[in-house]
């Protein structure tokens, strides 16, 4: 489920489960992870992360684990991961990055997307809630007001906008990403280190407040949420009710 090569200093990760538009379990999270230390360990100076097929990544598997809190503390682990690699991480956004999809793309420090990609938490349509971290640095990363937006109305943001606001670095395909990160990996490698711990202390990490946590804490634990668990089996419109 997950695919490894090495093209001189430049690591590609890629998330190989296309027929499921690779949607995240625990075994691609676990392979995620160890793919990650794997390439740090074998002396990658740059990493770039993709999806096979036309799709980055859809989320996580709605199907599985997603409601099972071990598997989100897992995949919060391999977020800070990814996020703490001491080496610069791309993401090729080669089709949409929606959910999870879209926190690993804001785990890396650059992104690059395909013209027709797009980027999106549709948490608020299925009644689970994305952590404090996905709020700031997607905040950090587009503006509060187009954050508010993606999250409150559930607006997927397109390339073109991505790119002029910053998210997307670059506009471009997975030989795009490869080329720049082969460009980068020949830069002084404690300056780029020193560059990512600066550019991800923004606050995102910081500890949430009791009543973000609590009121979080409240919609994946309500009702709402089995009722879009219910509505997603039956496909039909989930009808929330706030509690």
């Amino acid at each position: 489920m997950i695919q490894t090569t090495a093209t001189g200093a430049v690591t590609t990760i890629e998330l190989d489960r296309p027929d499921k538009r690779n949607a995240l379990d625990d075994d691609m999270v676990s392979g995620l992870s160890k793919a990650f230390t794997a390439a740090v360990d074998a002396g990658a100076r740059a990493i770039v992360l993709t999806g096979r097929g036309p799709v980055f990544c859809a989320g996580a598997d709605l199907s599985g684990p997603v409601y099972d809190r071990s598997f989100l503390d897992t995949l919060v682990a391999t977020l800070q991961q990814i996020e703490s690699t001491p080496v610069p991480v791309i993401a090729a956004l080669n089709g949409s990055a929606l959910g999870a999809g879209l926190q690993l793309a804001m785990a890396a420090d650059l992104r690059v997307m395909a013209p027709d990609a797009l980027a999106g938490i549709p948490a608020a349509k299925i009644g689970v809630a994305v952590d404090e971290w996905t709020i700031r640095r997607l905040v950090s990363l587009v503006g509060s007001g187009q954050a508010r937006g993606m999250l409150i109305g559930c607006d997927p943001l397109t390339a073109d906008r991505a790119h002029a606001l910053g998210f997307a670095n670059r506009i471009g395909d997975l030989a795009d990403a490869q080329h720049w990160a082969a460009a980068i990996a020949d830069l002084a490698p404690l300056t780029l280190a020193h560059y990512k711990l600066v550019l991800n202390g923004d606050g995102a990490r910081d500890e949430p407040a009791p009543d973000h946590l609590a009121a979080m804490m409240r919609a994946w634990e309500s009702d709402d949420l089995a009722e879009g668990r219910a509505a997603r089996v039956e496909k039909r419109t989930p009808k929330f009710v706030g509690r």
